[in-house]
This record gives C-alpha cells, structure tokens and sequence, in this order.
C-alpha cells in the first residue's frame, strides 16, 4: 500500500526523480535512507537507460519493502540529462526533488526545503555546501574549488541568492520545471540553469546547509572537462540576467 497524503487520496507529498546508471551496489543503501529521513508521504522514480541496469535486479529484490518506489525507462535518449527530464514528465506532485543513488545528497534537509516550498512560498529551494552551516566531505580538489568560487561569487555579486549555484540536489515547485524546460546538454548544468531562469524571472529561491558527501561505491559520472562548458554559459547568463 502507498503512503496517503493527508486530504488527498494516495497522493504522494514529493516526487523524487533519481537518475541511475548500475546503480546496483549502492540502490538499497539510498533506498533505506529515503525511508529513515524522509517520512513525508512520497515517491521515487528511478529512472534508467537501458534494460541491463544492474540496478533493476536490486529493484525488483526491495519492491515489496518500497511500495512508493517506481521505476521509469529513459526514451529520450541515454544519458543522465535525458534520464532527469525522463522523470520530470512523469512527476504529479507539488514538490519535486531531484537526488541521486550514490548517497552523496543530504537527505536529512529534505523535511525543511519541503516546508520552504509548501509554507514560506519558495519555488526553488537549494541544498547549499557553501552557507554556514554547509560542508563537503571528499570530492577532487579541483571540482570543490571551481564549484565554491562558482557559487560563491555569483552570490556576492548578486546574481543568485544562494550560496551553492551548482549542486544539484535542489527542491522545485513542480511548475517552475515546466515553465523553464531544461535546454542544457551537459551533464549537471540544467541545475544552475534553471535556478538562473527562475530567479532572472522573479520567482522566489531559498537554500537550507547542507552537508554533501563523495560516492563510496560505483562510479561517478561526472566530467569536468566535457561539461565545463556549459557550467560557463549558464554562470554567464545568470550574472547578465536579473529580475526586473
């Protein structure tokens, strides 16, 4: 049986999408700290490429355990972008949370960017490394520095109001992501561009500490080299873009 949203139905509170690639080893670990931290009524779509997915043998092991989780097949294209916009089109509930299986996001903040969106009127809340309060454990060096500088700078120079412009563990109303479809090609930059498109509109952003750490099992799918590119022009447009 799913879990009830009080007043609606079976509705779920939260739509989380996660995007996995051979997720296998780490699925039940992400799965079983979802359960503990968030127990606001949700669902999780987990969204995969191909029918090989080492994840889905795994899945299919913990089904009776998570009713509330869902599986859905990427048709858009491999690849994590398309996976996540794979997702999004199969989301309904108020909230969304895009999070990843490799247990790096906090999940334990996710209670307080619901209740940000929900009660405080925020339409995108980030979950933020670089406010007080926030941390990072592991990563490259490199990575961490331009991830800092990035966030750190486009909020002193008043281009975003929040302090992590590029983690991608962030909260959406569910509007602001059909009203600012993902055009980013490149890996994980679709997260400071739409936080970018949003705040040039007017719409509010709001961020909670957060503490993010690197994956202890599987491989990460991160490329700085291929997808730095794309981080810039979305850097760009936020500092050239400003609510009117």
């Amino acid at each position: 049986m799913k879990p009830e949203a009080p007043g609606d139905g079976n509705a779920a509170a939260i739509d989380f999408v996660m995007p996995v690639y051979n997720e296998g080893a780490n699925i039940a670990r992400a799965l079983a700290e979802l359960d503990e931290q968030v127990r606001i009524p949700k669902r999780v779509l987990v969204v995969y490429d191909f029918d090989e997915d080492d994840t889905l043998p795994e899945l299919r092991r913990l089904a009776p355990a998570y009713p509330w989780v869902e599986t859905v097949k990427n048709t858009l294209g491999k690849g994590v972008l398309n996976a996540i916009r794979a997702g999004i089109a199969a989301t309904s509930a108020e909230v969304v949370i895009i999070t990843m299986a490799d247990l790096s996001d906090d999940l334990t903040v996710v209670p307080a960017m619901v209740r940000m969106i929900e009660r405080d009127g925020f339409d995108i809340v980030a979950a933020s490394r670089y406010m007080k309060g926030g941390r990072q454990i592991g990563g490259p060096l490199l990575k961490k520095t331009m991830s800092r500088v990035a966030g750190v700078s486009l909020y002193w120079l008043g281009a975003l109001p929040i302090h992590d412009a590029t983690n991608a563990f962030r909260a959406y109303r569910r509007q602001v992501l059909l009203d600012f479809p993902i055009e980013s090609r490149g890996g994980f930059a679709y997260s400071l561009e739409i936080t970018a498109k949003a705040h040039a509109a007017g719409r509010t952003i709001g961020e909670v500490p957060s503490t993010w750490r690197d994956r202890s099992a599987g491989d990460s799918r991160f490329n700085l080299r291929a997808w730095l590119p794309h981080y810039l022009k979305w850097y760009g447009y936020a500092i050239t873009h400003r609510p009117k």
